[in-house]
């Protein structure tokens, strides 16, 4: 039988979060979950490990009987998946003796961390975690004549075959596994169409490729402008790995939280950190300070769940920003509100009614006569 984790916080309460990651899926959503995240899958890419074991074995067998003289690693799931494809073939004890006296590199901590769990060691690691740094530091170091073994991502070899051979070296080139289709397209297109709704709090990605093709559905669904201007105003999280997997994000205009560290752990704790360490936009209210979620309310460090309806309400009242709104612009971001059949008015009334309700304190969604609501927020001294 197994026992469910003990719950380590309720930091993400009223957070939903769509994770765009196929690999550790579970990992990273039990990590969420334990802080009260409601998360949804949705990977946009799937990997294909030991896409080729013919070649891959071959290549390996070669560097075995003709060891490398330069190791280049280029992501921890790849050089553990060779790792797992040499034992699988009873490889891994001469690959481990061939590999040993080779210089390793590795571009980035993830492949440093599986090149240390193969039991070796990296001599150099790319900073930046970008296949120009390494490229640019061995062909300082230079390769000319000499023999180089070069683990690929699952998106090809970044040109490092060629400026190696273009150098003077002996290429040997491992392709371990190569991205595929998502496991459901159907579950990334409605993600993208319920991050732009507001209906999701933050989405986090582990790959660069992933993140592209996450921004790929949502630019052919037509929900990309509204999920980088909900990014850009603070309302969505957008948050990546580290600064590779970031780019994608970046150069589509969105801003991006990046862990400091390239691990799992990193990002669940920058995302934790976010949400429950006051990083998420927040009004001063007359009643405290007011977080939004879009299940839940935070006000004045209370968790407070919220239904869908009062969630509506609220978010659009929040985005005033202290200022009134109308009963029309209300109904018309409430569900089946009955606004076009002349009722949208009494539908407003009800659902601030259960609003105020759900926040326990009436006061802090004030009425203002023939106009419509606001919340009762405090301004600084001075301002208007």
């Amino acid at each position: 039988m197994t026992t469910a984790r003990p719950a380590l916080s309720a930091a993400l309460g009223g957070c939903t979060i769509v994770i765009a990651v196929d690999r550790r899926s579970a990992e990273l959503a039990s990590a969420l979950e334990r802080h009260g995240a409601t998360v949804r899958h949705a990977p946009a890419l799937t990997i294909v490990s030991h896409i080729d074991d013919e070649a891959l074995i071959t290549a390996t067998r070669e560097l075995i009987d003709d060891p490398p003289d330069i190791v280049v690693a280029t992501t921890g799931v790849g050089f553990r998946g060779w790792m797992e494809a040499a034992d699988e073939a009873g490889l891994q004890g001469a690959l481990h003796d061939a590999l040993e006296g080779a210089q390793i590199v590795a571009r980035g901590p993830k492949a440093r961390g599986a090149i240390q769990q193969a039991g070796l060691t990296a001599d150099w690691v790319a900073e930046s975690e970008t296949s120009e740094e390494l490229g640019a530091f061995l062909l300082a170091e230079g390769v000319a004549g000499r023999r180089v073994a070069v683990q690929h991502h699952g998106s090809g070899s970044d040109g490092l075959d060629e400026l190696f051979s273009s150098a003077g070296a002996d290429v040997v080139s491992l392709t371990v596994y190569r991205w595929g289709p998502p496991p459901d397209a159907a579950a990334v297109a409605r993600s993208v169409a319920q991050t732009a709704h507001g209906d999701v709090d933050a989405v986090l990605f582990t790959s660069a490729p992933g993140a592209a093709g996450w921004l790929a559905t949502a630019r052919r669904e037509g929900a990309l402008d509204e999920i980088v201007r909900r990014s850009v105003a603070g309302s969505l999280l957008l948050a990546a790995v580290g600064p590779i997997t970031a780019g994608p994000l970046v150069d589509a205009g969105a801003t991006p939280l990046i862990a400091e560290r390239g691990r799992l752990g990193s990002l669940v704790r920058a995302v934790v950190t976010h949400f429950g360490g006051g990083g998420a936009p927040a009004l001063d209210t007359t009643a405290g300070r007011l977080e939004l979620r879009s299940g839940a309310a935070v006000l004045d460090g209370t968790l407070l769940p919220l239904s869908r309806t009062s969630a509506a309400i609220l978010a659009t009242l929040f985005a005033a920003g202290g200022g009134v709104v109308g009963r029309t612009e209300l109904a018309a971001v409430l569900p089946r509100s009955g606004a076009s059949t002349g009722d949208g008015a009494h539908a407003v009334d009800v659902a601030i009614a259960r609003t105020r309700e759900a926040l326990g304190i009436p006061t802090l969604i004030r009425t203002v006569v023939k106009r419509g609501y606001r919340l009762d927020v405090t301004f600084p001294e001075g301002s208007a």
